[in-house]
């Protein structure tokens, strides 16, 4: 088993090393402040504090140009009444719709592309913009949630349960036309995504993915299998039958509440920091990620300012790992140690 895990990592480096050559390496950050999707103010703040915790300068220390988008400027109505339950749908699928063109044109562009959430029913529009440019893409979403609910199965009505419904094909005799997404249709299959770190899964979204048959991994599986056997088998699952772009969706609550406090549905017993990291380190190794969100942070849930600058220097490191830091720093590249300066020479200088 082994030796076979060994020779499909070794095939996906060598496949994808024509995918990874036909793009610019080029890196750019985009800001999407938005609050909507649930009912805490806040996570609008999240692209700001993590930009503060030194995202931008982590990423130039990388292999590659850094573009800073800035944020997108979201408009809230006045008048968004709820549709069967869906809170502020109009300004959710509103604001989807703009972060999906500005997707699409930065992977148009040959960017690989960093969103900063906001919460994460940014996903809709994140993915749904990708989807433009890569139909073929796949999906692996982080979290301790699943983010599948229907509006007919959600507990809340908030959307950033939802958005996962929103891109399955399979469910889309379930979703009724909800106003502001008239825009989006279903694009993504079950078998192209995988969850890992689930831990607080609604009873619709448990018999949606027994139902569909989708891969998934919880807690407990993660306990019992190990990170690495997880990882083995999400990119198998995902890229054994062809290399293609991947689409990383990270809530920050995927990691303990001990690590990342300032975030606004935090569950016990998550993902502890080495196994986040791995998790990215391995996306990364693939040479295929083409889009990541990382959503969810914060900055007014967090009981200190040291809570708040935990989560978001959190968020940057989780952003880094996926673009390549090592956790052997990510130094200068040398071509030769400098050979050693005779006494002569020395006192020349």
């Amino acid at each position: 088993m082994a030796l076979r895990g060994q020779t499909l990592r070794l095939l996906r480096t060598q496949l994808s090393h024509t995918w990874q050559q036909s793009r610019a390496q080029s890196v750019a950050v985009l800001g999407a402040p938005f609050s909507r999707g649930q009912k805490r103010r806040g996570v609008e703040h999240g692209p700001k504090v993590i930009r503060d915790a030194g995202l931008m300068d982590r990423l130039s220390c990388l292999d590659y140009t850094v573009h800073d988008f800035g944020d997108l400027s979201f408009h809230h109505l006045e008048k968004d009444e709820p549709y069967m339950d869906v809170k502020f749908p109009r300004t959710v699928g509103a604001a989807n719709k703009m972060l999906s063109g500005a997707v699409s044109r930065a992977v148009g562009a040959g960017h690989t592309l960093v969103m900063l959430g906001g919460d994460h029913s940014l996903a809709i529009g994140s993915v749904a913009g990708h989807a433009q440019q890569c139909p073929d893409l796949c999906l692996i979403w982080v979290d301790a949630h699943a983010d599948v609910n229907t509006p007919m199965t959600s507990p809340s009505g908030n959307l950033h349960g939802q958005p996962v419904a929103f891109m399955l094909k399979e469910l889309q005799d379930k979703m009724p036309d909800i106003p502001g997404f008239s825009w989006t249709k279903p694009f993504l299959s079950s078998r192209d995504l995988v969850y890992i770190g689930l831990r607080d899964v609604d009873p619709g979204e448990h018999h949606i993915l027994k139902n569909l048959g989708i891969q998934y991994f919880t807690m407990r599986d993660i306990d019992r299998l190990g990170i690495q056997r997880v990882m083995e088998v999400t990119l198998d699952h995902l890229l054994a039958r062809k290399q293609r772009p991947i689409h990383l969706s990270f809530d920050i609550d995927a990691f303990d509440p001990s690590l990342a406090p300032a975030t606004g549905t935090p569950v016990n017993g998550g993902l502890t920091y080495r196994e986040g990291i791995y998790v990215t380190e391995e996306i990364h190794n693939t040479g295929l990620l083409s889009v990541m969100d990382l959503v969810e942070v914060n900055p007014v849930l967090g009981a200190s300012p040291e809570a708040v600058e935990a989560t978001a220097s959190l968020a940057v490191d989780v952003i880094a790992s996926s673009l390549g830091q090592t956790r052997e720093g990510a130094p200068a590249v040398i071509d030769e140690i400098p050979p050693v300066k005779d006494d002569t020479e020395q006192l020349r200088l």
